[in-house]
Order: C-alpha cells, then structure tokens, then sequence
C-alpha cells in the first residue's frame, strides 16, 4: 500500500505543476491590464508603468512564473493586489463555504443517482426505465446557470418558499441556512445526479448479465435478494472511482452556481479576480482547486483497491 501510494503521488506531482504553468500562461494570455484596473482607466503612462513595476509585472513571464512558483513552495499564495490581504487567508475564509456546497450537492446527487439507477437497470425497458433516461437527459441538457435563474425565480421570488441568494449560518439560525442551501445545492446536484444515474445502470446491467448473477438465481434466490446480495456489491465498487471525478467536477460546477446565487465561496472568488484582473487570486485559487482534484482521485483510486481485490493485486497495492 506504501510503495503505491508512493507512486501515485510521484504521478500527482507533474501533473500539479503542468497544471500552474497552463493557468499562469493562460492568465497572462487574457486581455486586460491588471494596473489598469487598479489605476482607473484615466491614469497616466508613468502612473501604470510604477503599478507594474510595484506589482512585478514589468518582469518577463518566466521571471514572473518562477518568483510566484518559489512563494507557493515556501505556502504563500502571494497577496491580491486589489485588497493587499493575503490570497491564502482569502481562501481560508471561502473554503467553508464551497466546500458545504459542494458536500451538499454531492449528497443529493447520491440520495437520487443509486435509485433510480436500480430502478431503470431492474425495469430495464419498462416505464421506469425511460422515465429515468428522459429526466437524466433532460438534466445533462440544462446548463446549471439557467436552471439556477429559474429556480431563483419560481422558489425565491414567486413562491417566496426560499431566499434567492445569500449564504446561512449553520452556527447560529441552522434552519436559516438550509434554507439558503437548498437552491444551490439542488441546482449543483442536477446535472450530476443525471451522469451518476447513468453510470450506475450501465454498471448494474453489466454485473447483473454475470454468470455467478445467473447461477444465484437458478438456485432459487429472491429477485430482491439477488439484487441486494450479489448484485449492488459488485455494481457499486466502479462508482466510487466515479465519485472522486464528478467531485472535482461539482468544484468547477460551483464556480457558476456560486455566481447565480451570490454565494460567498471560492468560485465566486475566482470570478471576482478575473473581473478585477487579480492574478494572484485567480492563480491561488486554480491551484487550490487543481490539488484538491488530484488528492481526491488520489484517495479514491486508493479506495476503489481496497474495495475490489482484483485491483488490489493488479496494482501491487498491499504489497
């Protein structure tokens, strides 16, 4: 398990840092001077040219790109130049944020995605089945931005059922902020939900088409039984790989939800530094973003080992 995780982590490393050298690049790449969007767009020559020179811009990129790699090495993510506050200590106060969100849609997506997966591989060809392919079609379709707007606007301002934006506080009014967590959460669950349902059927089909599948049932076992007993155990395994995938998905995701529903996240920071051409804010948080994606397909693909000996052996883990 050691020399594995060893190796896996050997693995992470470049893909990390390929990872901050396309978003740097990519960055830099995008119209727009960030002394500019300090400075106003009234300011004089020499006004920008000590902006850039303060803020280091006036470096080559390569210089730029190992002065900022040299600070993450040594934890510091640099300070934004529109607030001068540490980007670390910016994102230490929306990570809570994202990440609830985040959790929250992950859950919902699993609460609908294992049933009516079940349900449309045990009524394969039924009425069950396309009513569950229809809705995870039409779930995959809709672009989380727009469902989100029309979610705001039957729940949060016809109905009045629940607020249209803003963030609670577990802590003090728990109620209040499930409130406040539902829309998004559910608007960031959707699209998820659909593939995870998908997933799930095809990997039901597939082991419910075994031999061992055909032999349990020529012993006289229940239906139910075997689904439950045989079935669901080995079908499950491959969706825990899939998790760790649709979770650095939602993180994207929840960059636009964040957005539409002015939640106070990480998402909703990155977006307000490439308003404000913050580059040192974008980078952070892309960065934080990209690790995070890594270690949990990381710990997932650990995992999905442990669950099933057959990759455990494959792989040399245990070893």
């Amino acid at each position: 398990m050691l020399s594995f995780t060893l190796r896996r982590l050997a693995q992470a490393v470049p893909v990390v840092l390929l990872s901050t050298l396309g978003v740097f690049s990519l960055l830099h790449m995008v119209p727009g001077d960030p002394a500019l969007a300090l400075a106003g767009s009234d300011a004089t020559p020499e006004v920008l040219q000590a902006m850039r020179r303060e803020l280091g811009l006036d470096q080559p990129l390569p210089i730029q790109y190992a002065q900022w790699m040299s600070r993450v090495l040594q934890g510091d993510l640099g300070r934004s130049y529109a607030s001068k506050l540490p980007v670390g200590e910016q994102i230490a106060q929306r990570i809570p944020a994202t990440l609830e969100l985040t959790i929250a849609g992950l859950l919902l997506a699993l609460l609908v995605s294992i049933p009516t997966g079940i349900l449309a591989a045990v009524k394969e060809r039924g009425p069950a089945d396309w009513i569950v392919s229809s809705f995870n079609a039409f779930a995959i379709a809709v672009p989380n931005f727009w469902f989100g707007i029309l979610m705001i606007l039957l729940f949060g301002l016809v109905l009045g059922w629940l607020p249209p934006s803003g963030r609670g506080d577990f802590g003090r009014e728990p109620v209040a902020a499930l409130q406040f967590l539902i829309l998004p959460a559910v608007t960031l669950a959707l699209n998820q939900s659909a593939i995870l349902s998908r997933f799930v059927k095809s990997s039901m089909l597939e082991v419910m088409h075994e031999d061992y599948i055909r032999t349990a049932r020529a012993k006289g076992l229940r239906e139910w039984l075997v689904i439950r007993r045989h079935v669901l155990r080995n079908a499950l395994i491959p969706v825990a790989t899939v998790l760790g995938i649709q979770f650095g998905r939602l993180l994207g995701g929840a960059i636009v939800v964040e957005s539409v529903f002015a939640w106070p996240g990480v998402g909703r920071l990155i977006l307000q530094g490439i308003g404000n051409r913050d580059y040192m804010i974008v980078q952070g948080t892309l960065l934080l973003l990209v690790v995070t994606f890594v270690l949990v397909n990381l710990v997932t693909d650990l995992a999905y080992g442990l669950f099933d000996p057959r990759i455990r052996l494959s792989r040399g883990i245990g070893r």
